[in-house]
């Protein structure tokens, strides 16, 4: 129980963190241009400027995505974005407007574009900053295409107003200036033109998180943090408001992968260019460390089976704003059924009859016409 709560305590000061380098990070278009190749390991240091935080290092991810995409067993680690992938592309088809032109930003393996379908869409960029991950992406078979290598934090390659989708999938986790990057999108959507994305969140890895900071606690007298700050939920909607988007849909779903042991899952990680890459990580962690992190993750969570980890993705969909989209609204005071009565709904349907239920369906909708 102890270790629990004390579990929760870390996890939440690390929340607290994140929250603090978002606050500071919005307000601001301007980035941080920093010359990657003078950047050593002594020297990586948080930097600000124009009330920008750069929490990553874009040089490591960039390095690591390269040395992902070019394992020969790269695509035995592509079962997580591979199924985020399809539940995020399966939501454009939820979409009823033409879309003629879209971007798949951060496509990675091409997790998203290779379920885009005919009709769908009629010609699709796909952009990532990795050039071998563009290389290896999967393309749709009936769409046409075109690879591009870009940077997210930089502006993008497109006029504005030329692009009727923009879809990311578990990408935008690791931008510094977010803020940014939403304005760019906002900037290159048409209108009425929609942005899809899906980014992890801040529950992600909870359990790893905190079996690692009990242990260097424990054997080292103090902690670093080993895992990316994530974004919260509750964030997302404000975040999105100020970047120009309207008529927000943000959902939460979480995913829960089994492992043997701590050390299968951070060699998956690996894998999926999902590790570490603060600017503030520590070059390595001690052997003791990790096996005490093993011992207490299986102590905390763990089962016959092995451990569960747990990965939340934040679902988020956002519109550019357009005159067409006005939505009229009933007046205030023109419902006719109380709230306090829906936990009866099904008895009242049944008591009312056919009738009864087309003349209750009309004073709940306050539409008389359908």
């Amino acid at each position: 129980m102890q270790q629990r709560l004390l579990s929760q305590v870390i996890c939440h000061a690390h929340k607290h963190y994140w929250k603090v380098c978002r606050c500071s990070s919005i307000g601001s278009e301007k980035t941080i241009n920093i010359d990657r190749r003078r950047l050593h390991s002594s020297s990586l240091l948080c930097r600000k400027q124009s009330n920008v935080v750069n929490v990553f290092d874009r040089h490591t991810k960039l390095l690591q995505r390269e040395r992902a995409a070019k394992n020969p067993d790269v695509a035995v680690y592509d079962y997580l974005k591979e199924e985020v992938g399809y539940r995020l592309s399966d939501r454009i088809l939820d979409i009823k407007r033409e879309l003629k032109v879209g971007l798949d930003l951060g496509t990675g393996r091409g997790h998203v574009a290779k379920n885009i379908i005919h009709g769908t869409l009629e010609y699709l960029y796909m952009s990532d900053m990795s050039p071998a991950m563009v290389e290896s992406a999967q393309t749709p078979e009936d769409v046409t295409f075109k690879k591009m290598v870009f940077d997210e934090e930089e502006t993008f390659p497109f006029d504005t107003e030329s692009l009727d989708l923009v879809i990311s999938n578990l990408n935008l986790h690791w931008v510094n200036n977010l803020p940014g990057c939403l304005r760019e999108i906002n900037r290159v959507l048409k209108k009425d033109g929609v942005f899809l994305a899906s980014v992890f969140g801040g529950d992600t890895l909870y359990e790893l998180r905190s079996s690692l900071v009990l242990a260097e606690l424990e054997r080292e007298g103090g902690f670093a943090p080993h895992i990316s700050p994530f974004t919260e939920i509750q964030d997302i909607g404000a975040l999105l408001s100020s970047c120009g988007f309207t008529m927000l849909t943000i959902d939460t779903d979480e995913i829960v992968v089994g492992y043997p042991s701590v050390f299968e899952l951070m060699f998956d990680l690996q894998g999926m260019a999902e590790s570490n890459a603060n600017i503030k990580r520590k070059a390595l962690i001690h052997r003791d460390t990790l096996l005490a992190a093993s011992a207490i993750y299986q102590e905390m969570y763990g089962n016959q089976d092995g451990i569960p980890a747990t990965f939340q993705v934040i679902y988020m969909i956002g519109w550019k704003p357009d005159p067409s989209q006005v939505v009229s609204q009933a007046e205030r005071g023109s419902g006719q059924v109380s709230l306090k009565d829906l936990n009866r709904l099904n008895e009242m349907v049944k008591e009312a009859g056919m009738e009864g239920r087309i003349k209750f369906m009309e004073e709940l909708t306050g539409d008389k016409d359908k």
